[in-house]
Formats: C-alpha cells, sequence, structure tokens
C-alpha cells in the first residue's frame, strides 16, 4: 500500500473513530437525561406522625388502626376502611394492606417479565415509561401525590432498580393509560350499562359492567373492596388493588356510580392526569351529573375514555366521552344506557378513529349483544344484570367459544360489580373472574362500622347471588384445559393441535393456536387446514382477521 493511501486510510479510520466517539457521547447524554427525567420527586408533607402509628393484628384475616380496618372476608375479598388527610390515610391505607401491596408488585413485576424476557429492554422501558411520565407529577393533585406518597411507604424496596417507592407506585397509576396506549390496536374490551324507570322492575336505578383488564391471573386474586371517607367530598367505595388510590369502578355516599371504559386513542406525545384519579376526583367530589362533566372537563388525559356516570340524584346515567383534545356527553335519553368500546356522543362518535373502532373491533358487537339482552329482560333486576355481564355467547344466542372477545363475558374480569344507587349497594363478583357469587355491600351500614375493632363479615348475605352454574359444565372445564394449553404454548411446551381444538371447538383462536402449533411440528398442510377453520368462525377483530390470511398466504393456502 502506497504513503498516499495508508494516510488516506489513517483519516478515514481517524475520522470512524471520531464519529463513533461522538455517538457514544450522545447516547451517554441521552441516558443520564433520561435518568434525571425518570426522577420524581416527593411531595413535601408538614405533618408526618402518622408514619409512627402501629397497626393492631387481632387474627391473621383482621387488622384495625385507630378507626381503619383490614378484614379478609370469607367470600376471598379483601376489604378495607380508611379515613383522614391525604397523607394519613395513604400511610394507614398501606400500613394494613403492606402485604397486598408488596404482592401486587411482585405479580406486576412477574408479569411484565414474562411480557419483555430481555433485561436490557426491560431497563430500556424504565427510561421510556420515565420521559413519557415526566410531567405526571405536575398533572396530579397535590392530595392524591400526598396520599400515593403515603402508600409507598409499603412498598418494598427490592425493586429499587426501577425507582423509589414513590415513583413507581405513581406511576402504577398510569399503567391502564400507557397500556391502553400501546396496545391501541388489539383493545381488550369493557362493557357497562344501567337500565332505570320503566325498563326496571319497581323502576329501580340499577348498572352493571365487566372491568376486562388483565395482567394476568395472580392480579385477580387479591381483589381489595376499599371504603374511603376522605376529611373532604364523599365518602365512597371502589373495587382496587394493593397500592391502588385510583378508581375504575366505584359509588359514593351521594349515589353517584363511575366506571371506566377504554376507547380508541392515537399514540399520545407525554403524559396528563391518569384516567384513574380523574374518575377517583369525580367520586370524591360529584354528587351529580353536572358536577362529575365540570370535573371531567377540568382534567387534561392524554388517552381517550368513557365515564359512565350514573346518579341517584338525576335518575339516570350518561356517558362522559373525552379525548386528549376535546370533552362530550351521551344522553341515551331512553331508560337504557349501554358503553363498550366506542363513542356514542354527538360529536365525538363522528371522529374517523371512532368510526374505524366501530368497525374492526369487537366493540360494537358485544354492543348490540347487550341490547338484545336488555330487550329480554323489559323490567330489569339484579340478577338479570348479573346474568348478562356472565353472558358467553354471541348475538341470537351463537356459540362463539368461551373466551371470545366479542361476548359480554370474556372469562378474563378482574372484577364485574352491579349497583343500585337509590338504595347505596353494590354487588362484587368473587373468583373467578364473574363466574363465583357475587356478595353485597351496603355503603350506609359499612362506613356506620368505622372504628371496628373485632372481626365480622360486613357483607349484606340477604342479598347474595349464587355462583354461575357455567362452572359446573364440562364446557367450562374443557374451557380451563384450553387455558392451560395456551400458557403450556407461552412458556415454550408442545401441545398435540387436535387437543388445542377439542378443549374449545368454537373459539376460533383455538384453532389460530393449534395452525401455529403445527406449523412449529413442521407440519404446514395442517397449519393451513387449522387457519381455514380458524376463518369460518366468528373472529373478534378485523384485525385478527387479516392476521389469520397472512399465515395463510405465507404457507401457499388461500
Amino acid at each position: 500500500m502506497s504513503k498516499a493511501n495508508k494516510t488516506i486510510g489513517w483519516r478515514i479510520g481517524r475520522t470512524l473513530l471520531i464519529i463513533m466517539g461522538i455517538l457514544l457521547l450522545l447516547l451517554l447524554a441521552l441516558f443520564i437525561y433520561l435518568v434525571q427525567l425518570s426522577k420524581i420527586e416527593p411531595p413535601t408533607i408538614t405533618d408526618r406522625s402518622a408514619d409512627q402509628l402501629q397497626r393492631t393484628e387481632v387474627s391473621d384475616s383482621f387488622y384495625y388502626l385507630n378507626n381503619n380496618w383490614f378484614h379478609v372476608s370469607r367470600s376471598g375479598l379483601y376489604e378495607l376502611y380508611v379515613e383522614g388527610k391525604p397523607y394519613e390515610r395513604g400511610v394507614i391505607n398501606g400500613k394494613l394492606t403492606k402485604e397486598l401491596v408488596q404482592r401486587q408488585e411482585d405479580h406486576f413485576s412477574a408479569q411484565i417479565e414474562k411480557m419483555i424476557p430481555s433485561t436490557f429492554y426491560r431497563h430500556f422501558l424504565k427510561y421510556f415509561i420515565g420521559f413519557f411520565n415526566r410531567d405526571l407529577p405536575n398533572q396530579v393533585k397535590e392530595e392524591y401525590k400526598a396520599e400515593i406518597y403515603g402508600v409507598s411507604q409499603a412498598a418494598s424496596e427490592k425493586y429499587g432498580y426501577i425507582g423509589t417507592p414513590y415513583q413507581r407506585i405513581l406511576n402504577y397509576h398510569a399503567a391502564h393509560d400507557i397500556g391502553h396506549a400501546l396496545q391501541t390496536m388489539a383493545l381488550v374490551g369493557c362493557t357497562s350499562f344501567g337500565t332505570w324507570g320503566s325498563h326496571s322492575r319497581d323502576s329501580s336505578f340499577i348498572i352493571g359492567r365487566n372491568f376486562d383488564f388483565y395482567v394476568g391471573d395472580r392480579f385477580a386474586d387479591d381483589k381489595l373492596i376499599a371504603f374511603i371517607k376522605p376529611d373532604s367530598g364523599y365518602g365512597f367505595m371502589t373495587v382496587t388493588w394493593g397500592g391502588f388510590t385510583g378508581a375504575v369502578s366505584g359509588m359514593n355516599e351521594a349515589g353517584l356510580t363511575v366506571t371506566i371504559n377504554a376507547a380508541k386513542t392515537d399514540l399520545p406525545p407525554g403524559s396528563a392526569t391518569p384516567v384513574s384519579l380523574v374518575a377517583r376526583e369525580i367520586l370524591q367530589y360529584a354528587g351529580n351529573i353536572k358536577e362529575a362533566i365540570a370535573i371531567a372537563g377540568s382534567r387534561k388525559m392524554f388517552v381517550s375514555e368513557s365515564f359512565l356516570v350514573g346518579s341517584a340524584a338525576d335518575q339516570k346515567a350518561v356517558v362522559i366521552e373525552k379525548t386528549p383534545e376535546a370533552l362530550d356527553v351521551y344522553d341515551p335519553n331512553q331508560n337504557y344506557i349501554i358503553c363498550a368500546n366506542h363513542f356514542q356522543s354527538p360529536e365525538l362518535s363522528k371522529l374517523p378513529s371512532n368510526q374505524e373502532q366501530i368497525a374492526e373491533s369487537a366493540s360494537a358487537y358485544r354492543y348490540k349483544r347487550v341490547q338484545e339482552l336488555l330487550a329480554q329482560a323489559k323490567e330489569n333486576t339484579v340478577e338479570q344484570t348479573i346474568n348478562i355481564l356472565r353472558d358467553t355467547r354471541g348475538q341470537q344466542g351463537a356459540d362463539i367459544g368461551l373466551g371470545n372477545e366479542k361476548a359480554i363475558n370474556q372469562l378474563i374480569a378482574h372484577h364485574a360489580i352491579v349497583f343500585e344507587p337509590n338504595k347505596r349497594l353494590v354487588w362484587v363478583s368473587t373468583a373467578p373472574w364473574q363466574e363465583g357469587q357475587f356478595v353485597c355491600y351496603d355503603l350506609k351500614k359499612v362506613f356506620s362500622l368505622r372504628g371496628l375493632k373485632e372481626e365480622r363479615e360486613i357483607v349484606d348475605s340477604s342479598y347474595l347471588i349464587p355462583a354461575d352454574t357455567l362452572m359446573q359444565t364440562a364446557e367450562f372445564k374443557r374451557f380451563l384445559q384450553f387455558r392451560a394449553f395456551k400458557q403450556r404454548i407461552l412458556d415454550g411446551g408442545i401441545v398435540a393441535p387436535d387437543s388445542i381444538v377439542a378443549s374449545n371447538p368454537s373459539y376460533y383462536h383455538a384453532y389460530v393456536l393449534a395452525g401455529d402449533m403445527a406449523v412449529q411440528l413442521k407440519k404446514p398442510a395442517e397449519a393451513i387446514r387449522y387457519y381455514r377453520q380458524a376463518l369460518t368462525k366468528e373472529i373478534a377483530t378485523v384485525q385478527e382477521r387479516k392476521s389469520i390470511e397472512d399465515k395463510l398466504k405465507k404457507f401457499g393456502g388461500n
């Protein structure tokens, strides 16, 4: 090589090293920037006397602390009563439910590890969420930051690599929103509805909902029925989990109910007030629909959501529909209301994204199925409401397989709940999903148990609704086998394709899994047969149908 060429080569090499050095410095600067952004300082608390409080353990299923108490019901549900100022009630909540707070974080972290096996990508996700939620503290009321900070004192120290306890617990309140945004093309759909006036027996006002938020089976094991008596606003109840102070389903002392349903949304540019904290604020401070609308309108959100709000004061329910840019209200002007995962209000229903949601998701199908069942329940009751929430069939009673997203009951619910706002009664499902018995709580009676010091059952046994008879059927037992097969496949195991299909023969996804397994077993002809059979079944979404068609093309089918 000539001296000139060596000189050119040396210069190119030096330039490349300089470029690489600059890139490494930029990456380091980005990393430092993300680390700094992911840091969230806790609120300043002037009175921390609650830190010194200690719970009294009466038994392994009942604790109390001053006027607050925690109970494990015979139904398997956990029950909590907490009162006081924001930081105080947060600390007391954490002290009474410490085991639940830590266990739920274990469950949540285990599910994240399943979804994202790579340690590197999990750490990257941490900084992505930190960047995404960089403005979160500015979007949360001081009252709720103080309460969350109080609860966070009970969090485990073993997840310090993710963030401080306060950072983690605060960020978990945005988990619903982030999960909603990231899987916007494949929403798992919640369903809610209500009847009143002539559509209910004795003109009862009844609202029911399924909360289909799935973060693994263990996440739903420790449902917490929380009764909160804050120092300002109304006392209220919610169905929640350890460490979570927001609301997804609840009713307050004024007979106002709130449930949330995700709608189609674009990936947002950054954080805003988590949906659950908007719902919580409505529960705590709204006594009627007008006040609920005002609160929802005062908060910026970064995902699209529907709030079904029922009001004893107004004797009806409406859906407050909200996007990051706009708010509209759907008033059915009739004696029933239905809410799935698409907008119905005059303006937001016209959005192109909403029209796409109606055309391509399972939302409209479930909506029509509720309409069918409400037409049959002309004088609706609590029992009929629960039967609708438990319905696993398709339109006109079609067998669409157990677990289908087009069913009202997809057999994944964290909980199902039914309210009678006029009577301040609420029924909550017990495991599994909404198949177990529904137990009833009387808000007026529970709030009178302030200062409870001895263990007792607080459910109203006279209103107990028995478990679903579906659980005694061979079909249900096969479905449990189907779920076990799915888990084995996720864990990298092998299952005979025909066994998968036999476990849930009316469900399109059973044939998809069988086809995928046949591909793994290097049997493309069998895979094509299973994929073709899947296309003859009731497929939940347009996207899933396209995915099956693409698999067929890949292996020479048509």
